[in-house]
């Protein structure tokens, strides 16, 4: 009996250290992706709520570093889901306003059909009750 009790509170507690483990990684990679975009001024219109993409299409640049953010989202929302890593509010707020800005939503829209269809569908549902 004491070594089932055992065995279930180490099972607990690397659950713990694992939930801890990957929390830690997260904020790591989104702290090195948040500096990289300030760091680069070919990135600066990612964050402007106004871009005449006519006039100024999306660049190379934009298009590649967004691939990574949206793979570090597309983490996150697995991680949360599998995890329960952070409450569904706070990265559907932070789903819904980022996706929502126009270079990000532009490849966004581009991209979408070959990531995974249930995080798109995530995405859409973010959007839609933004």
């Amino acid at each position: 009996m004491a070594g089932l009790c055992f065995t279930a509170w180490a099972l607990r507690r690397d659950g713990r250290d694992r939930r801890l483990g990957h929390r830690l990684g997260l904020a790591e990679q989104h702290r090195e992706l948040w500096a990289e975009a300030h760091r680069r001024p070919d990135l600066a219109r990612l964050f402007h709520g106004e871009v005449d993409l006519l006039a100024r299409p999306v660049t190379t640049a934009e298009s590649e570093f967004l691939e990574v953010v949206f793979h570090h989202f597309h983490l996150t929302w697995e991680l949360s889901r599998q995890e329960g890593l952070f409450t569904e509010s706070a990265l559907h707020l932070d789903v819904a306003a980022f996706f929502a800005l126009p270079v990000p939503h532009a490849v966004w829209r581009q991209t979408r059909a070959r990531r995974d269809p249930e995080f798109v569908a995530y995405v859409d549902r973010c959007l839609r009750a933004a």
